[in-house]
């Protein structure tokens, strides 16, 4: 068979002109989906224990402390933050303690190793680190919520320590010693709870004589 030379030239062209196509396609494909990093795998340092004696307990007395009325025989001695280097050390207490909580959350020992807590001997106080994880693993939902009852006063205080509201401040730290004494009496000595109960009626009963007396 006999092809004209011009007609050589076009099937050329239509040969390169598909092979540039099938290129292009090939180019306009998307890469393959690299599979995603997995997440880092979070690591405790201290047990429970320690992470609140040496973390979380210092911390809130950044807020505990910022704010007390002791009576005492020479009268009312009043504690509160007066200048912007008190309002901010509460600042640096409810954001610490707002973002360190959350490491609980973090799997870790509830004691150091050999540290059974006072759990010994006949009605002991304090649970023993088996039986303080028998009840999380029974029930995680609500160790969550406890650490999010914290978590939600200290970024209450936040807002507050930004207002400089002195009252606020007093109600807020007596939210924030209610949360750290309802996760203790769920976790670490529930044999209180009784006594911590009948402790809160006697403190009410005071505010409100207290109050009324005011009023006279």
């Amino acid at each position: 068979m006999f092809f004209h030379p011009k007609q050589l030239v076009v099937a050329a062209a239509l040969v390169c002109a598909s092979a540039i196509a099938c290129s292009s396609s090939k180019s306009a494909e998307a890469p393959p989906t690299a599979p995603a990093p997995a997440a880092p795998v979070m690591k405790s340092v201290v047990s429970v224990k320690e992470f609140m004696r040496f973390t979380i307990d210092p911390i809130a007395d950044n807020i505990f402390d910022a704010v007390t009325w002791d009576i005492s025989k020479k009268g009312v001695i009043e504690t509160k933050p007066r200048n912007e280097e008190d309002w901010e050390k509460v600042k640096i207490g409810a954001v610490t303690l707002a973002e360190a909580i959350y490491l609980l959350k973090v799997p870790r020992p509830f004691t150091p190793p050999g540290d059974v807590n006072n759990s010994t001997g006949p009605n002991p106080p304090e649970l023993s680190p088996a039986q303080i994880k028998e009840k999380l693993d029974k029930d995680p939902v609500l160790w969550d919520a406890k650490i999010e009852a914290l978590r939600n006063v200290a970024k209450e205080v936040m807002q507050i320590a930004d207002r400089k509201d002195v009252s606020a401040l007093f109600e807020a730290s007596e939210d924030l010693d209610k949360a750290c004494e309802a996760c203790h009496l769920e976790y670490w000595y529930p044999g209180d709870r009784a006594a911590v109960d009948d402790d809160a009626r006697q403190r009410a009963r005071f505010e409100k004589s207290a109050k009324a007396n005011k009023k006279k």
